[in-house]
């Protein structure tokens, strides 16, 4: 998911990332910190240990899905180079968490991530190939895609949906929007955690160190974006316990990330637009919640995808604003 996402549809010259040494481990890695938009392998682990942070099998079936997906990429032929920076992993990590949290962790939840990353790359592709000639990265739809037919599907089929976890929203068992302080510190890592499904505030903590190995500018887009979407979460009246949760927070971070110096040109006006994309993502949020009621209100990270695919497809329309190259 960095600016350099670009699929060329074929597989270039070098090195198989894969093979030999310490090769695939990195490419494993960036997999897993391309899902904030990170080609370093060094946030890659950060963010792995930060998953087992939150539950061993968090980061079991995260790095299955990595697996999956980017060996899934390779075997077809894709691009070598966007194998190399993660870009084919990152949708396959984010199902493999978001599978085991829904399904829980079990020998069949493990077969349906390695299905799902399999189809994450196929899907990937073909996003690629159908955006192109809008110069738009397909982001974590794949991701949404996969993830949504599979929690429709499930309730189907006995063996996936046996003993799946209940999770319903803290809201459920706290309803209410006044605010302690506990709320707002809570909410502001948890917005960070939240990407990958974590709602422990020292994992979101670990999230955002990793984030500052790889760039603080990007640490520091993450804390504000997170910061904006709890606070329009609290002037429109969203329940305290889900925004300490920080389920009102990822979408706006991702979208801070992406707006900030990562697909658009850092700029005071592009700063600006990216607060403003991610306060929409925010507003978003219940709406996408609202409309998939029928998959237990999971949003994933749609709202993300579809606010920035329109503030980016806006931009050569503002003078202001310039795509970053």
């Amino acid at each position: 998911m960095a600016s350099s996402s670009a699929r060329t549809g074929g597989q270039d010259a070098g090195p198989n990332p894969l093979r030999g040494g310490m090769r695939p481990v990195r490419t494993i890695l960036r997999g897993i910190a391309q899902v904030d938009f990170q080609p370093n392998h060094w946030t890659g682990l950060i963010f792995l240990i930060a998953l087992f942070a939150g539950g061993w099998q968090y980061g079991v079936f995260g790095l299955l899905g990595t697996v999956a997906a980017t060996l899934t990429a390779s075997l077809l032929g894709a691009d070598r180079h966007g194998i190399v920076l993660g870009l084919e992993g990152f949708c396959g990590t984010l199902v493999g968490v978001a599978l085991v949290l829904y399904l829980g962790a079990g020998w069949m939840t493990a077969v349906v991530v390695v299905g799902a990353g399999v189809a994450t790359s196929v899907l990937t592709s073909a996003l690629t190939v159908v955006l192109k000639p809008y110069g738009i990265p397909g982001f974590t739809a794949p991701f949404c895609m996969v993830t949504t037919v599979m929690v429709l599907g499930a309730p189907s089929y006995d063996r996936v949906w046996a003993g799946h976890p209940d999770t319903p929203a803290p809201s459920a068992s706290r309803p209410g929007t006044t605010m302690t302080w506990t709320d707002v510190w809570h909410g502001f890592f948890n917005g960070v955690g939240q990407v990958f499904f974590q709602n422990k505030w020292y994992v979101g903590l670990i999230f955002l160190i990793g984030l500052a190995v790889s760039s603080r500018l990007v640490a520091a887009a993450a804390a504000a974006a997170s910061l904006i979407g709890l606070l329009v979460a609290w002037g429109l009246g969203v329940a305290a316990a889900d925004i300490g949760a920080g389920l009102y927070g990822y979408n706006a971070v991702l979208t801070g990330i992406a707006l900030t110096g990562t697909f658009l040109a850092l700029s005071p006006a592009g700063v600006v637009f990216a607060a403003i994309g991610a306060a929409t993502a925010t507003a978003l949020t219940a709406g996408i919640g609202n409309l998939f009621t029928v998959v237990g209100g999971h949003t994933l990270t749609w709202p993300f995808v579809l606010v920035t695919w329109v503030f980016l497809a806006s931009v050569p329309l503002f003078s202001k604003l310039l795509r970053a190259t």
